[in-house]
């Protein structure tokens, strides 16, 4: 295979050192920690929380912040469960932190019909061509291409090399140690492959809304999750009319369906959310409206009236 020169690891993790306390762009004042932030007087996420997982039969994991007012809802946020396809978002944001030097997105490259995978049909699309660094980003993140998230990893060292991209965030619990599409068995108590609410939601603020990326390479990350197309049975359908959401998602075995992304409510605040569950049986059927519900129930809580 011929492909843009990937990136050297080496510069891939030193490139991030400086960033692992990077200042959320938010309101001037500093916003309360997780563990102390209050909640909206009368609300009892949890409770409800609590009854969805009943009503689905499901383990559910929740990290959500409003920027505005420092809120959290934090439920089973230290759990750790299977990431799937949202690595994609980190690993094209790793890439854009580096395109300048070794990555460029105008860079063309070429991959051979055995490298297709399921779920693949932009790479299949193109497989003549050959694809842009910009325009496998774009598939990753807004149609979930499984072809194009291996393409990206390769460019940043594979799983390690993503592995270490978290690690330059400060995040030390989310982990990448396998390729598309073994990453998503997504075994009960299997450490590889997975993250917490509260880890992988903080590593997408500091991306989407903080200063780990130049402003330019913020934007354009931005920009390709308010283009994605596979959310509207979840974060899509559960929050409210007129906000404006940035997204990306994750489907797996044992019914795995993660959503994490920003919404922008009608007064332009940003809340982050991270939404994760999974389910005891492998065959078990994804819920969707587990997610959308429970976009709901944050909405609600975070941002009442907006």
């Amino acid at each position: 295979m011929t492909s843009a020169n990937p990136l050297p690891r080496r510069r891939l993790f030193k490139a991030g050192l400086a960033l692992t306390t990077a200042a959320v762009v938010a309101p001037a004042a500093a916003a309360p920690t997780a563990s102390a932030a209050p909640e909206p007087a009368g609300a009892d996420p949890h409770t409800e929380l609590n009854d969805l997982e009943q009503r689905y039969g499901a383990r559910l994991g929740v990290y959500a912040r409003n920027l505005r007012t420092g809120r959290v809802v934090a439920y089973r946020a230290g759990e750790r469960f299977a990431m799937c396809s949202t690595f994609k978002a980190f690993a094209a944001a790793a890439v854009l932190r580096e395109h300048g030097h070794c990555a460029p997105l105008d860079a063309v490259v070429h991959y051979p019909p055995r490298d297709i995978l399921s779920n693949s049909d932009r790479t299949e699309e193109h497989l003549a061509t050959g694809m842009s660094v910009g325009d496998l980003c774009a598939a990753a993140i807004q149609y979930s291409d499984n072809t194009a998230g291996n393409l990206l990893l390769r460019q940043i060292g594979g799983p390690a090399g993503l592995t270490g991209f978290f690690r330059s965030l400060g995040d030390q619990v989310s982990r990448l140690d396998r390729w598309e599409t073994e990453l998503n068995t997504a075994l009960p108590g299997d450490l590889r492959d997975t993250t917490t609410p509260e880890a992988i939601g903080r590593s997408f603020e500091q991306l989407t809304l903080g200063r780990a990326l130049g402003t330019d390479d913020r934007e354009q990350l931005v920009t390709w999750l308010k283009g994605n197309t596979t959310s509207a049975e979840r974060f899509g359908d559960g929050l409210p009319e007129g906000w404006i959401l940035g997204d990306k998602t994750g489907t797996g075995d044992y019914a795995t369906a993660n959503d994490i992304g920003v919404a922008w409510t009608t007064r332009k605040t940003p809340l982050v959310l991270a939404v994760l569950s999974t389910k005891d049986a492998q065959n078990a059927p994804v819920d969707n409206a587990l997610i959308a519900d429970t976009a709901r129930v944050l909405a609600r809580v975070l941002a009442p009236g907006e």
